[in-house]
């Protein structure tokens, strides 16, 4: 009984970041379709933990590869299959404007967020778990950021080459702030990772103001005013 209030709490945060950032769509996606996102984002965390495991003697060899490389290779699968897992929606036809890139890939990270933070409880108790949750919810959703805003970009005829800038920034925030998070306590690491985390924040809100102003310029697209028929049609038939 200890763990289930952290883990209520832990379902609790992810589903209020969820709202924050979803509410932010004018054009509201299909609950079928965020709920499949976020489960393959679930799915994507047991993936990239089952390939982070399968390395562990890799990872635990510094002299190896040393701390930074590390770093980054973990940063790698857990924002390479949080990726994937985003592009699941990408050929749904409610994919059709370039705010669902930015819904779509924060929907998945915090789906993996919360296998992550599920897992982190049960191993290492429900104090340090709670603290995982309200650290690592929210830093999931920011690293997810550039790629959803590199997807979405789709949208505006962008190449390949502009999907893997995305996933590129995304890798090297995760990187960067796990990093700092490994490194020495102490004042020069708080201010370092509150400069990041104010990085992330202000990268996500330019992307979603982007991608805001665009809804209200081109208005709501084709298929989402042909759900919206559709709906009416049948409150009109019942």
């Amino acid at each position: 009984m200890s763990l289930a209030l952290p883990l209520l709490a832990s379902v609790i945060l992810t589903f209020a970041w969820l709202w924050f950032f979803v509410r932010r769509d004018r054009h509201p996606e299909p609950l079928w379709l965020l709920a499949r996102t976020f489960g393959w984002g679930m799915l994507a965390w047991v993936i990239a933990a089952a390939f982070e495991a399968s390395l562990g003697r890799l990872l635990a060899s510094p002299q190896l590869l040393g701390a930074l490389v590390v770093v980054l290779l973990t940063a790698l699968l857990e924002e390479g299959f949080k990726f994937v897992a985003a592009m699941t929606a990408i050929s749904e036809l409610s994919f059709d404007e370039p705010m669902d890139g930015l819904v779509y890939a924060v929907t998945a990270a915090l789906g993996f967020a919360l296998m992550e933070n599920v897992t982190y409880t049960l191993g290492f108790g429900g104090g340090a778990g709670t603290w995982h949750a309200v650290l690592a919810t929210l830093a999931h959703a920011l690293f997810s950021a550039p790629q959803g805003y590199a997807l979405g970009g789709l949208h505006w005829e962008q190449g390949r080459t502009w999907v893997v800038q995305g996933l590129a920034v995304s890798v090297v925030l995760h990187a960067v702030f796990n990093g700092l998070l490994v490194g020495g306590a102490g004042w020069p690491q708080l201010v370092a990772l509150s400069t990041v985390t104010l990085l992330m924040v202000g990268l996500a809100g330019r992307y979603y103001l982007t991608f805001e102003a665009h809804a209200r310029e081109h208005g709501p697209p084709v298929t989402f005013l042909q759900e919206q028929a559709r709906r009416q049609a049948q409150r009109g038939g019942s």
